[in-house]
């Protein structure tokens, strides 16, 4: 329960940053994505399953706020959160490398998802400026911020962790 108090918690502040102080300090019109951040990192840290439930929320959080279709942004995070799940095997909270080359791939993916499904089917061919003005932007943005919101991202999963190690020790007789 403390768990998802908590995941509550992280989405709603990831998206008000993102939705408001990042949007002030938004550079040529471009903010860092910290949802994309919070879904690959509890993906990876996690699971498949806890990555899908997260990126459902935060998705739908999108959707519901600024999407134009209900359910586009929900199910491109969710997929993401699951494909991020994947590769928990592999996660190790000293390395760096892992979750910056997933949290990267994962903007750019879902960038490119976007642009597929919102504007192509639209009749927006300029992809080679949406690549250059919107997609290489943000993902450098999102990098940048990346190395301190991941840090702390791993450091309440590792409370939680700890917390329901204790917990569960105090159950076993």
């Amino acid at each position: 329960m403390l768990r998802k108090i908590c995941l509550f918690f992280i989405i709603t502040i990831c998206f008000l940053l993102q939705t408001t102080v990042f949007q002030a300090l938004s550079l040529a019109e471009i903010a860092p994505n910290l949802l994309i951040i919070a879904v690959s990192s509890f993906g990876f840290m996690r699971g498949k399953k806890e990555g899908m439930f997260v990126g459902f929320f935060c998705g739908l959080l999108i959707d519901i706020f600024f999407g134009f279709y209900l359910g586009v942004y929900a199910l491109i995070y969710m997929y993401i959160g699951y494909i991020n799940g994947i590769f928990q095997k592999r996660f190790y909270p000293d390395d760096m490398k892992l979750p910056m080359l997933l949290i990267g791939a994962s903007d750019i993916i879902s960038n490119l998802v976007v642009y597929f499904f919102l504007f192509l089917f639209r009749s927006r061919f300029r992809f080679w400026d949406y690549l250059r003005t919107i997609i290489l932007p943000e993902f450098v943005y999102t990098m940048v911020i990346t190395i301190f919101l991941y840090f702390i991202l791993l450091k309440v999963n590792q409370a939680l962790e700890a917390h329901e190690k204790r917990r569960a020790k105090k159950f076993d007789v």
